[in-house]
């Protein structure tokens, strides 16, 4: 017989900590003594193999749209502003959606877009390369992905820094402190929809080779997406192409940092650039958790989860779960894949639609700068984002290296 989980003696997870690491480690300490944990809002799950398990079980629903209430908000504006998302969609509308879109979002789309990542990334060393000095974070990790996000939209160049706060701002629900930041989650979200709609007006009357006419053309046996379908989907890849791809280059960037032996190793051999992303981002990935709810009563390993129970899969602890990955706390780019992939990226019906073309960006990334940026190195006081976001990397990460 299951026990109920309101009877079982969990360990604590506390919140104050000063910074991520020590957070993390935490974490990877408690994930010795217990699979699972209890949090303020939620319970945090730390095991690679449970991760997978809730994630793959349809029965555990994605908490997206919820995030702001497991916070304790409780503003009335939220539901009412809340709307079908493919982030927070189940059953049959989540299959629908994703067999409809996919397309537009595979490797080979991605793959096109790889001389433009070149050309981007260049163009941003460009102007430093003669210093051999710059803050990493927000001459080069911020801008990165919007002109790639623009190419693929078919937007004007110059709205990179509309995207770009509009990005930040709207991902700020996933935060701790949203209950603080509503007016400005708000205020973006209504800008982005009315800037989106235009888009999507402008692509119907003059179709061109980018991803809104290809959602707007995306059918199956005599099934498309409708108006509001089409802006969440460009929203969505607004959003969620922009904060994570940044956020994460500057992460892998800090951590190659650290190890120089592997940055010169990526330099000189940019053919380990897929491995290289593929371990930055196991090692230290921009988005560390993500949330599930139970959509009813559930019993897993002999526990019995409550309906509304909210659990959070900790993707950076399972990402160093050493019964996976062999030496899980040292970072090699050289490291043979493990027969399981990293988490960051999640897992089941809602692994992230982004993934080839967040990988494709990563990986035309880390070798020109490797080769580019050599003997890197940090150079100041680097500035974290607060242990409170969703999406985590440095604001600052001022970094010197030999000019060119």
């Amino acid at each position: 017989m299951a026990t109920p989980l309101s009877e079982l003696e969990l360990p604590t997870v506390e919140f104050d900590f000063a910074d991520a690491e020590e957070h993390r480690n935490a974490l990877l300490a408690l994930s010795k003594e217990s699979w699972i944990a209890k949090g303020v809002f939620a319970y945090p799950i730390f095991k690679y193999e449970d991760c997978v398990a809730i994630l793959r079980d349809k029965r555990w629903h994605s908490a997206a749209a919820l995030a702001a209430e497991a916070f304790g908000v409780n503003d009335p504006r939220l539901k009412e502003r809340r709307r079908q998302s493919i982030l927070s969609a189940e059953g049959d509308v989540h299959t629908r959606l994703r067999r409809l879109v996919a397309p537009s979002f595979s490797p080979r789309a991605a793959d096109r877009l790889r001389p433009f990542m070149r050309e981007v990334m260049n163009s941003l060393i460009d102007p430093v390369a003669k210093n051999g000095k710059c803050d990493l974070a927000t001459d080069i990790c911020d801008p990165y992905p919007i002109p790639i996000i623009c190419e693929l939209l078919g937007a004007p160049k110059k709205d990179w820094q509309l995207f770009s706060r509009w990005a930040e701002d709207v991902l700020r629900i996933f935060n701790a402190t949203a209950s603080e930041e509503l007016d400005v989650i708000f205020k973006a979200q209504d800008e982005l929809g009315a800037y989106t709609r235009q888009l999507i007006a402008d692509r119907r009357s003059l179709p061109a080779d980018d991803l809104i006419t290809s959602l707007i053309a995306a059918e199956e046996a005599g099934d498309k997406l409708d108006e509001a379908e089409l802006e969440m989907m460009v929203e969505a890849v607004i959003v969620g192409g922009t904060d994570t791809t940044r956020n994460q280059l500057g992460c892998s960037i800090a951590l190659f940092a650290e190890h120089p032996e592997q940055w010169k190793l990526l330099a000189e051999q940019p053919e380990l650039a897929g491995k290289a992303v593929e371990e930055t981002m196991r090692y230290f990935g921009a988005v560390r958790a993500t949330g599930r709810f139970a959509s009813e009563d559930i019993e897993y390993k002999g526990v019995l989860f409550p309906k509304g129970t909210l659990v959070t899969p900790s993707l950076s602890i399972a990402n160093r779960d050493e019964t996976v990955f062999n030496d899980a706390n040292i970072f090699d780019i050289t490291r043979e894949p493990a027969g399981q992939p990293q988490m960051t990226f999640g897992s089941g019906i809602h692994y992230c639609l982004g993934a080839a073309l967040a990988r494709a960006e990563q990986h035309e990334a880390l070798p020109i700068m490797a080769q580019r940026m050599k003997n890197l190195r940090i150079d100041g006081a680097v500035t974290w984002k607060p242990s409170t976001v969703a999406i985590f990397g440095p604001e600052n990460l001022p970094i010197s290296f030999d000019p060119e």
